[in-house]
Protein backbone atom coordinates (compact mmCIF):
# COMPACT_ATOMS: atom_id res chain seq x y z
CA UNK A 1 0.00 0.00 0.00
CA UNK A 2 1.22 3.50 -0.86
CA UNK A 3 0.60 5.11 2.54
CA UNK A 4 1.56 8.69 1.54
CA UNK A 5 -1.11 8.58 -1.17
CA UNK A 6 -3.66 7.30 1.32
CA UNK A 7 -2.71 9.98 3.84
CA UNK A 8 -3.10 12.65 1.16
CA UNK A 9 -6.53 11.31 0.15
CA UNK A 10 -7.72 11.04 3.75
CA UNK A 11 -6.69 14.61 4.53
CA UNK A 12 -8.34 15.85 1.33
CA UNK A 13 -11.64 14.19 2.19
CA UNK A 14 -11.60 15.38 5.81
CA UNK A 15 -11.03 18.99 4.76
CA UNK A 16 -13.00 19.05 1.53
CA UNK A 17 -16.25 17.21 2.28
CA UNK A 18 -17.39 16.79 5.86
CA UNK A 19 -20.71 15.44 4.58
CA UNK A 20 -19.23 12.50 2.65
CA UNK A 21 -16.33 11.98 5.06
CA UNK A 22 -18.68 10.56 7.71
CA UNK A 23 -20.15 8.05 5.29
CA UNK A 24 -16.78 7.05 3.79
CA UNK A 25 -15.62 5.71 7.16
CA UNK A 26 -18.25 2.96 6.85
CA UNK A 27 -16.71 1.33 3.77
CA UNK A 28 -14.49 -1.72 4.11
CA UNK A 29 -10.79 -0.80 4.07
CA UNK A 30 -10.13 -1.39 0.36
CA UNK A 31 -13.29 0.33 -0.84
CA UNK A 32 -12.64 3.27 1.47
CA UNK A 33 -9.12 3.63 0.11
CA UNK A 34 -10.35 3.72 -3.47
CA UNK A 35 -13.27 6.05 -2.69
CA UNK A 36 -11.00 8.52 -0.88
CA UNK A 37 -8.44 8.50 -3.66
CA UNK A 38 -11.08 9.04 -6.32
CA UNK A 39 -12.46 11.94 -4.29
CA UNK A 40 -8.95 13.42 -3.96
CA UNK A 41 -8.69 13.58 -7.76
CA UNK A 42 -12.11 15.18 -8.16
CA UNK A 43 -11.29 17.76 -5.48
CA UNK A 44 -7.91 18.49 -7.06
CA UNK A 45 -9.44 19.09 -10.50
CA UNK A 46 -12.06 21.40 -9.01
CA UNK A 47 -9.44 23.37 -7.12
CA UNK A 48 -7.15 23.68 -10.15
CA UNK A 49 -9.93 25.19 -12.25
CA UNK A 50 -11.10 27.55 -9.48
CA UNK A 51 -7.60 28.47 -8.31
CA UNK A 52 -8.39 27.18 -4.82
CA UNK A 53 -7.13 24.66 -2.29
CA UNK A 54 -9.79 22.32 -0.83
CA UNK A 55 -12.48 24.76 -1.86
CA UNK A 56 -10.87 27.83 -0.29
CA UNK A 57 -8.94 30.75 -1.74
CA UNK A 58 -5.29 29.99 -2.44
CA UNK A 59 -2.30 31.48 -4.19
CA UNK A 60 -2.90 32.15 -7.87
CA UNK A 61 -2.21 29.15 -10.09
CA UNK A 62 -0.25 29.55 -13.33
CA UNK A 63 -2.07 29.82 -16.64
CA UNK A 64 -5.64 30.66 -17.55
CA UNK A 65 -8.55 28.37 -16.63
CA UNK A 66 -8.57 27.13 -20.24
CA UNK A 67 -4.88 26.23 -20.00
CA UNK A 68 -5.33 24.57 -16.62
CA UNK A 69 -8.22 22.51 -17.98
CA UNK A 70 -6.09 21.39 -20.92
CA UNK A 71 -3.37 20.34 -18.47
CA UNK A 72 -5.88 18.29 -16.46
CA UNK A 73 -7.01 16.52 -19.61
CA UNK A 74 -3.41 15.76 -20.58
CA UNK A 75 -2.59 14.39 -17.13
CA UNK A 76 -5.75 12.27 -17.19
CA UNK A 77 -4.73 10.78 -20.55
CA UNK A 78 -1.30 9.98 -19.12
CA UNK A 79 -2.86 8.37 -16.05
CA UNK A 80 -4.89 5.98 -18.19
CA UNK A 81 -1.77 5.10 -20.19
CA UNK A 82 -0.06 4.05 -16.98
CA UNK A 83 2.62 6.73 -17.13
CA UNK A 84 4.33 7.87 -13.89
CA UNK A 85 2.28 10.50 -12.02
CA UNK A 86 4.11 13.10 -9.91
CA UNK A 87 0.96 14.87 -8.66
CA UNK A 88 -0.44 12.88 -5.68
CA UNK A 89 -4.06 13.35 -6.75
CA UNK A 90 -3.31 11.93 -10.19
CA UNK A 91 -1.23 9.09 -8.77
CA UNK A 92 -4.21 8.25 -6.57
CA UNK A 93 -6.63 8.46 -9.49
CA UNK A 94 -4.42 6.29 -11.67
CA UNK A 95 -4.37 3.55 -9.03
CA UNK A 96 -8.16 3.60 -8.71
CA UNK A 97 -8.97 3.91 -12.41
CA UNK A 98 -6.72 1.07 -13.49
CA UNK A 99 -7.57 -1.23 -10.58
CA UNK A 100 -11.33 -0.89 -11.10
CA UNK A 101 -11.31 -0.60 -14.91
CA UNK A 102 -13.08 2.76 -14.84
CA UNK A 103 -13.80 3.81 -18.44
CA UNK A 104 -11.69 6.75 -19.54
CA UNK A 105 -14.78 8.39 -21.01
CA UNK A 106 -16.25 8.76 -17.52
CA UNK A 107 -13.19 10.66 -16.31
CA UNK A 108 -13.36 12.95 -19.34
CA UNK A 109 -17.10 13.37 -18.83
CA UNK A 110 -16.26 14.67 -15.36
CA UNK A 111 -13.69 17.10 -16.74
CA UNK A 112 -16.38 18.37 -19.12
CA UNK A 113 -18.22 19.68 -16.05
CA UNK A 114 -15.27 21.94 -15.30
CA UNK A 115 -15.17 22.94 -18.97
CA UNK A 116 -18.78 24.05 -18.67
CA UNK A 117 -17.73 26.34 -15.83
CA UNK A 118 -14.76 27.64 -17.80
CA UNK A 119 -17.09 28.45 -20.71
CA UNK A 120 -19.53 30.05 -18.23
CA UNK A 121 -22.40 28.15 -19.82
CA UNK A 122 -26.00 29.16 -19.24
CA UNK A 123 -28.74 26.74 -18.24
CA UNK A 124 -32.13 27.59 -19.65
CA UNK A 125 -34.17 24.49 -18.75
CA UNK A 126 -34.05 21.90 -15.98
CA UNK A 127 -32.63 19.42 -18.49
CA UNK A 128 -29.74 21.81 -19.08
CA UNK A 129 -29.08 21.96 -15.33
CA UNK A 130 -29.30 18.16 -15.06
CA UNK A 131 -26.75 17.81 -17.85
CA UNK A 132 -24.36 19.92 -15.78
CA UNK A 133 -25.21 17.86 -12.69
CA UNK A 134 -24.35 14.70 -14.59
CA UNK A 135 -20.88 15.93 -15.50
CA UNK A 136 -19.91 17.26 -12.07
CA UNK A 137 -21.61 14.65 -9.86
CA UNK A 138 -23.62 11.99 -11.68
CA UNK A 139 -20.57 10.54 -13.38
CA UNK A 140 -18.74 10.60 -10.03
CA UNK A 141 -21.56 8.39 -8.74
CA UNK A 142 -20.86 6.01 -11.63
CA UNK A 143 -17.16 5.84 -10.82
CA UNK A 144 -17.79 5.43 -7.09
CA UNK A 145 -20.22 2.58 -7.77
CA UNK A 146 -17.60 0.79 -9.84
CA UNK A 147 -15.17 1.15 -6.95
CA UNK A 148 -17.81 -0.76 -4.93
CA UNK A 149 -17.86 -3.53 -7.53
CA UNK A 150 -20.97 -2.52 -9.47
CA UNK A 151 -21.03 -3.38 -13.17
CA UNK A 152 -24.75 -3.75 -13.88
CA UNK A 153 -26.03 -0.84 -15.98
CA UNK A 154 -29.34 -0.56 -14.13
CA UNK A 155 -27.55 -0.27 -10.79
CA UNK A 156 -25.15 2.29 -12.25
CA UNK A 157 -28.20 4.34 -13.25
CA UNK A 158 -29.18 4.48 -9.56
CA UNK A 159 -25.67 5.61 -8.62
CA UNK A 160 -25.85 8.36 -11.22
CA UNK A 161 -29.25 9.39 -9.82
CA UNK A 162 -27.72 9.86 -6.38
CA UNK A 163 -25.04 12.11 -7.86
CA UNK A 164 -27.73 14.16 -9.59
CA UNK A 165 -29.67 14.50 -6.33
CA UNK A 166 -26.52 15.55 -4.46
CA UNK A 167 -25.71 18.23 -7.01
CA UNK A 168 -29.24 19.62 -7.16
CA UNK A 169 -29.02 19.96 -3.37
CA UNK A 170 -25.60 21.61 -3.62
CA UNK A 171 -26.90 24.10 -6.17
CA UNK A 172 -29.83 25.05 -3.94
CA UNK A 173 -27.56 25.44 -0.90
CA UNK A 174 -24.91 27.47 -2.74
CA UNK A 175 -27.05 29.74 -4.94
CA UNK A 176 -25.83 33.02 -3.46
CA UNK A 177 -22.22 31.86 -3.07
CA UNK A 178 -22.16 30.75 -6.71
CA UNK A 179 -23.72 34.03 -7.81
CA UNK A 180 -20.93 35.93 -6.08
CA UNK A 181 -18.48 33.88 -8.18
CA UNK A 182 -20.41 34.79 -11.33
CA UNK A 183 -22.01 31.38 -11.79
CA UNK A 184 -25.68 30.45 -12.08
CA UNK A 185 -26.85 26.85 -12.39
CA UNK A 186 -30.56 27.54 -11.90
CA UNK A 187 -32.78 27.09 -14.97
CA UNK A 188 -33.20 30.59 -16.39
CA UNK A 189 -36.69 29.59 -17.47
CA UNK A 190 -37.58 29.15 -13.80
CA UNK A 191 -36.05 32.48 -12.88
CA UNK A 192 -38.20 34.21 -15.48
CA UNK A 193 -41.32 32.49 -14.19
CA UNK A 194 -40.46 33.81 -10.69
CA UNK A 195 -39.98 37.36 -12.01
CA UNK A 196 -36.20 37.16 -11.71
CA UNK A 197 -33.26 37.19 -14.10
CA UNK A 198 -29.53 36.47 -13.98
CA UNK A 199 -28.80 40.05 -13.07
CA UNK A 200 -30.93 40.26 -9.93
CA UNK A 201 -31.92 36.79 -8.69
CA UNK A 202 -29.39 36.66 -5.83
CA UNK A 203 -29.95 40.21 -4.56
CA UNK A 204 -31.25 40.36 -0.95
CA UNK A 205 -34.58 42.03 -1.88
CA UNK A 206 -35.45 38.96 -4.01
CA UNK A 207 -34.72 36.24 -1.44
CA UNK A 208 -38.38 35.27 -0.99
CA UNK A 209 -38.78 34.60 -4.72
CA UNK A 210 -35.38 32.89 -4.81
CA UNK A 211 -36.44 30.61 -1.96
CA UNK A 212 -39.36 29.42 -4.09
CA UNK A 213 -37.01 28.61 -6.95
CA UNK A 214 -34.71 26.72 -4.56
CA UNK A 215 -37.67 24.79 -3.15
CA UNK A 216 -38.67 23.82 -6.69
CA UNK A 217 -35.14 22.54 -7.37
CA UNK A 218 -35.16 20.51 -4.16
CA UNK A 219 -38.50 18.96 -5.11
CA UNK A 220 -36.93 17.89 -8.39
CA UNK A 221 -34.15 16.18 -6.42
CA UNK A 222 -36.57 13.95 -4.51
CA UNK A 223 -37.28 11.31 -7.20
CA UNK A 224 -33.52 10.94 -7.73
CA UNK A 225 -32.97 10.41 -4.00
CA UNK A 226 -35.80 7.86 -4.07
CA UNK A 227 -34.31 6.06 -7.07
CA UNK A 228 -30.90 5.91 -5.38
CA UNK A 229 -32.39 4.38 -2.24
CA UNK A 230 -33.95 1.65 -4.36
CA UNK A 231 -30.47 0.69 -5.55
CA UNK A 232 -29.06 -0.01 -2.07
CA UNK A 233 -29.92 -3.70 -2.26
CA UNK A 234 -27.47 -4.20 -5.11
CA UNK A 235 -24.48 -2.89 -3.15
CA UNK A 236 -22.34 -4.85 -0.67
CA UNK A 237 -23.82 -4.34 2.80
CA UNK A 238 -21.14 -1.99 4.15
CA UNK A 239 -21.18 0.03 0.95
CA UNK A 240 -24.98 0.21 1.15
CA UNK A 241 -24.65 1.53 4.71
CA UNK A 242 -22.16 4.19 3.61
CA UNK A 243 -24.27 5.28 0.65
CA UNK A 244 -27.50 5.32 2.65
CA UNK A 245 -25.78 7.53 5.22
CA UNK A 246 -24.39 9.91 2.60
CA UNK A 247 -27.82 10.06 0.99
CA UNK A 248 -29.39 10.94 4.34
CA UNK A 249 -26.82 13.64 5.14
CA UNK A 250 -27.14 15.40 1.78
CA UNK A 251 -30.91 15.15 1.71
CA UNK A 252 -31.05 16.66 5.21
CA UNK A 253 -29.07 19.66 3.94
CA UNK A 254 -31.77 20.16 1.32
CA UNK A 255 -34.48 19.91 3.97
CA UNK A 256 -32.75 22.64 5.94
CA UNK A 257 -32.44 24.90 2.90
CA UNK A 258 -36.14 24.43 2.21
CA UNK A 259 -37.22 25.07 5.79
CA UNK A 260 -35.03 28.17 6.12
CA UNK A 261 -36.79 29.82 3.18
CA UNK A 262 -35.43 33.25 2.36
CA UNK A 263 -32.93 32.92 5.23
CA UNK A 264 -31.34 29.81 3.70
CA UNK A 265 -28.23 31.69 2.59
CA UNK A 266 -27.57 33.67 5.77
CA UNK A 267 -25.13 30.89 6.63
CA UNK A 268 -24.00 27.70 4.94
CA UNK A 269 -26.46 24.92 5.69
CA UNK A 270 -25.05 21.66 7.05
CA UNK A 271 -25.58 18.89 9.58
CA UNK A 272 -24.25 18.68 13.14
CA UNK A 273 -22.30 15.75 14.57
CA UNK A 274 -25.38 14.53 16.44
CA UNK A 275 -27.47 14.74 13.28
CA UNK A 276 -24.83 12.82 11.35
CA UNK A 277 -24.82 10.12 14.06
CA UNK A 278 -28.60 9.79 13.81
CA UNK A 279 -28.42 9.59 10.02
CA UNK A 280 -25.64 7.01 10.29
CA UNK A 281 -27.87 4.78 12.43
CA UNK A 282 -30.81 5.36 10.11
CA UNK A 283 -28.59 4.44 7.17
CA UNK A 284 -27.72 1.14 8.82
CA UNK A 285 -31.41 0.32 9.07
CA UNK A 286 -32.00 1.24 5.43
CA UNK A 287 -29.06 -0.89 4.28
CA UNK A 288 -30.41 -3.94 6.11
CA UNK A 289 -34.05 -3.54 5.13
CA UNK A 290 -33.08 -2.96 1.48
CA UNK A 291 -32.23 -6.68 1.36
CA UNK A 292 -35.85 -7.53 2.09
CA UNK A 293 -37.57 -5.18 -0.36
CA UNK A 294 -38.36 -5.67 -4.03
CA UNK A 295 -36.50 -3.18 -6.20
CA UNK A 296 -39.02 -1.14 -8.22
CA UNK A 297 -38.23 -0.18 -11.81
CA UNK A 298 -36.51 3.13 -12.33
CA UNK A 299 -39.08 5.74 -13.44
CA UNK A 300 -38.86 6.47 -17.14
CA UNK A 301 -39.45 10.16 -16.42
CA UNK A 302 -36.04 10.58 -14.78
CA UNK A 303 -33.18 12.16 -16.72
CA UNK A 304 -31.16 9.42 -18.42
CA UNK A 305 -27.38 9.45 -18.34
CA UNK A 306 -25.43 9.18 -21.62
CA UNK A 307 -24.62 5.62 -22.66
Amino acid sequence: MNQPLMDHATQTMAAGSKSFNTAAKLFDAQTRRSALMLYAWCRHCDDVIDGQALGFAADAQPGSPVQRLAALRTQTERAFKGEPMAEPAFAAFQEVALAHAIPAQQAFDHLEGYAMDVRNESYFTLDDTLRYCYHVAGVVGLMMAQVMGVRDGAVLDRACDLGLAFQLTNIARDIVEDAEAGRCYLPEQWLGEAGLDRGNYAAPPHRAALAQVAARLLREAEPYYHSAQAGLADLPLRSAWAIATARGVYREIGVKVHHAGENAWARRQGTSKSEKLLLLMRGAGQAVTSRMARTPPRPATLWQRPR
